[in-house]
């Protein structure tokens, strides 16, 4: 429904660096959250601190390609002709 309040002309694709943007945006929140819960269930700071970033360079990859992917993904897009300007 939202789709139909917003232009056409105001739509577009995700560029490489807004996805870069939003997957480092992500993984600093997931950061925290993760160190944080794991420094709780175990009280070690060296183990939450190895956890946090192991988990997250690998999570982190995984990420940025599921994203690219999905937005090659035709399935629930619409598509929309910009009209040409005379």
């Amino acid at each position: 429904m939202i789709e139909k309040l917003i232009p056409p002309e105001y739509r577009s694709e995700k560029t490489l660096k807004r996805s870069i943007a939003k997957t480092i945006s992500y993984r600093v929140i997931v950061v925290v959250l993760d160190f944080i819960a794991v420094y709780l269930f175990t009280g070690k700071l060296k183990t939450a601190l190895g956890f946090t970033i192991v988990s997250n360079i690998y999570t982190t990859i995984i990420y940025f390609f599921h994203e690219r992917i999905w937005d090659k993904i035709k399935w629930g897009k619409k598509v929309y002709v910009k009209p040409v300007e005379q």
